[in-house]
């Protein structure tokens, strides 16, 4: 049934500019759809809701970085180096999604729960798993919400456990072909829920692997997402093993697009952000979780002066903070830090 509501929006139209609209009339059909937005001062058309003074009304938050898996580990081990995060708390607990029951419970508690926080629109990481992973993508169109889910590929021998990781490259590049597959095919998720080729990063990931998931990706039209330059260990890694910067090195096999979302992206140098603005790649800024996890501040200003398209995202749960609008707070923060610098 259609439904009218009264209120103030507040919106960002672009990146420089926001908007306060008093009184407005937002009219959505019986399916979800907004029918129309008119001015409502000097009218006195009856809304269904009217939010009054004290509410505003906002476009859905988009959160562009979620490790979904990660949910039951909120604001856990937040005092450790992200390596060894990893090792202590985070592979263990996603290991625990083969148990595909285990996996719905988180599922069918934290979807509900992000859209309670305004996330209508998300972008998430799912497990090594691909039953769990597929669950996920029906847990959104479940829910109605907006979704790029993305069975993760990690098969380094080194960077990652032997009882949590693909055996193989190909066991890698096929099981994301797979759920590719099973996530497009569900019914309700057209237009709704999508997938995203998900390399880990870097460390977790053989050279045949990403460069299997880059070819995976252009063959199937498919966005990607993986984590840039996160942390100082990261960044060292990759310059070590590659002999180049995170950026450049994905953009080596072909997993920089204009359809890429790279996270964190903390120690991105001119040449880094001048190669995502030309590709189109963008950014998910995790503001919080680059307090705990990144030694270093993103320079917002200096990506968005260079022409790249930069998001926020929670990170959870490296970020142990499931609001987008909180985000925006530690966002502001950040960028203080870099304004005016800290004392030693």
């Amino acid at each position: 049934m259609a439904q009218t509501i009264r209120g103030t929006i507040l919106q960002t139209p672009s990146p420089d500019t926001f908007e306060v609209l008093p009184d407005q009339l937002v009219t959505i059909d019986d399916e979800g759809v907004i029918e129309s937005i008119v001015d409502g001062i000097g009218q006195a058309t009856d809304a269904d809701t009217d939010l009054g003074p004290g509410l505003v009304l906002l476009p859905g938050l988009i959160d562009a970085h979620i490790h979904a898996p990660q949910w039951p580990q909120l604001g856990t081990g937040l005092d450790l180096p992200l390596e060894q995060w990893l090792i202590d708390y985070t592979f263990p607990l996603e290991s625990r999604f083969e148990d595909l029951e285990f996996a719905e419970t988180v599922w069918s508690h934290m979807v509900p729960s992000l859209l309670r926080e305004g996330t209508t629109t998300a972008v998430y990481y799912g497990s090594i798993h691909e039953p769990a992973t597929t669950a996920l993508a029906e847990a959104c169109v479940r829910h109605g919400q907006r979704a790029f889910v993305g069975r993760v590929a990690m098969d380094h021998p080194e960077g990652t456990p032997d009882w949590y990781r693909d055996q193989s490259a190909t066991d890698a590049v096929s099981a994301s072909q797979r759920s590719i597959e099973a996530i497009r095919s569900l019914p309700g998720a057209g237009g709704l829920v999508e997938p995203i080729i998900t390399p880990r990063f870097i460390p977790a990931c053989t050279d045949a692997a990403l460069g299997g998931l880059g070819e995976l990706a252009e063959a199937t039209n498919t966005r990607i997402q993986t984590h840039c330059s996160e942390s100082d260990w990261e960044h060292g890694h990759v310059l070590d093993r590659c002999g180049r910067t995170d950026a450049h090195a994905l953009d080596h096999f072909g997993l920089i697009a204009d359809h890429t979302v790279l996270a964190h992206a903390t120690h991105l140098t001119n040449d880094d952000r001048s190669l995502l603005a030309r590709t189109g790649a963008g950014v998910a800024h995790c503001p919080l979780s680059n307090s705990y996890f990144s030694n270093a501040v993103f320079s917002t200003r200096s990506a968005l002066d260079a022409g790249v398209r930069v998001g926020l995202g929670t990170d959870i749960a490296g970020g142990p903070e499931a609001s987008l609008l909180a985000q925006c707070q530690h966002a502001v923060t950040s960028s203080q830090m870099l304004e005016t610098g800290v004392d030693a």
